[in-house]
């Protein structure tokens, strides 16, 4: 594994030192004794540029190492060559670097990339959205909001943590329109997911207080 990843990081190098080989073997031998070396070079470029060094990113991502995952981002000189999925999932990461850094603009137009060419998976297609409907909320759209909101539920929620955020987040866009029962009814869904995190449980609770106190 680790050869591979090694291969994987130095084969943008390795294909142009083949194909230099080749030009050479080609001049003193002949085109046939360095068909090999063109073919490897033109696989080594080839594959760099279309599935890029993606895989790479885990390790640093699981460690936390932000700034090791922006240097293998960095290493991606046209993403626009990128398969499409692979594409989808560079915009992704990108943008979750940026809300990191609390650069919501950035993440959002990161995001919606990564969200017009469609996810790999139907997860991640709905941890995109979920992402965008919640910045759309802290910019006071409620209208894009909602909408992202309900296209991250239909498409799944990889975690129960963020569906409660989720149906938390149509409930208080439900209180604000005073369409109690539906908001109700949100607020049931995200109780259901149990959350652990802090946070959300204060939510919770938070609004337990009221909600059932509310006609509809």
């Amino acid at each position: 594994m680790k050869f591979y990843n090694q291969l994987i990081k130095y084969r943008f190098w390795l294909g142009i030192l083949s194909i230099i080989l080749a030009v050479v073997v080609n001049i003193n031998s002949g085109f046939w004794p360095a068909f090999v070396l063109y073919f490897l070079g033109v696989i080594a470029l080839f594959s760099h540029f279309f599935i890029g060094p993606m895989r790479l990113i885990q390790e640093p991502m699981e460690q936390g190492n932000v700034e090791a995952v922006e240097k293998i981002l960095g290493t991606i000189w046209f993403p626009n060559l990128l398969y499409k999925p692979i594409r989808s999932t560079f915009y992704t990461v990108k943008g979750n670097l940026a809300m990191m850094k609390q650069d919501f603009d950035t993440a959002e137009k990161h995001l919606k990339k990564s969200s017009q060419l469609g996810a790999p998976m139907p997860e991640a297609e709905g941890a995109n959205k979920l992402q965008l409907g919640m910045m759309a909320l802290q910019k006071g759209d409620l209208r894009n909001g909602e909408s992202y909101i309900r296209a991250a539920i239909r498409a799944g929620i990889p975690d129960k943590e963020s569906e409660a955020v989720a149906y938390l987040s149509m409930c208080q866009i439900f209180l604000n329109k005073r369409e109690f029962r539906a908001a109700k009814d949100f607020f049931r869904k995200a109780k259901a997911c149990n959350p652990k995190s802090k946070e959300v449980v204060d939510q919770i609770r938070q609004l337990e207080k009221n909600i059932m106190r509310m006609p509809g």
